[in-house]
């Protein structure tokens, strides 16, 4: 599962392979969207996370195609849950159909992530753990409590990644 580097004072282990992580979310969320990215850079730069969303697309690619392509591959999609999110069509019927089905087959672990209120205790994906800890929105956070909220969510995320390559 691993794949050592020597050096003559110390080993190095590394992960065969870069987890994907897809993360879900609504335009009207950017600002959320961002900050979990930038609070995931100790496992991007362990290489133990690649991370995208849609705004790696790039001019001239088929939007549609590439998203469903990257949600297909992903290992790990985070849903950034909020009222924009739940009101979406096309992350309703797409991105959360598709995250589903594939967490519901094993073949990709989905992790709510509570961006804003709202009620989401009928959605398919309720029954699963969400975070932060007892499913409190980061938006209930004051500023200086967010980065403490983040790092929480960050860990819960190297946590999974650490189980995931281990098994």
């Amino acid at each position: 599962k691993h794949k050592c580097i020597s050096s003559p004072d110390k080993k190095i282990i590394m992960p065969d392979k870069k987890l994907k992580v897809f993360i879900s979310y609504s335009h009207k969320d950017e600002d959320i969207k961002n900050e979990l990215d930038a609070h995931l850079i100790g496992l991007k730069r362990s290489e133990k996370i690649e991370v995208w969303n849609d705004r790696k697309l790039i001019g001239g690619e088929e939007w549609n195609d590439a998203i469903i392509a990257e949600l297909n591959a992903a290992d790990i999609i985070i849903l950034l849950i909020s009222v924009s999110f739940l009101n979406s069509k096309y992350i309703w019927e797409k991105e959360v159909a598709i995250a589903m089905e594939r967490h519901k087959n094993k073949a990709a672990r989905v992790i709510p992530i509570i961006a804003r209120s709202c009620d989401f205790n009928d959605m398919s994906f309720a029954a699963i753990q969400a975070l932060p800890k007892n499913a409190t929105p980061i938006n209930n956070f004051k500023d200086g409590e967010r980065d403490m909220v983040y790092t929480e969510i960050a860990r819960s995320i190297r946590e999974v990644v650490e189980y995931m390559q281990d098994n």
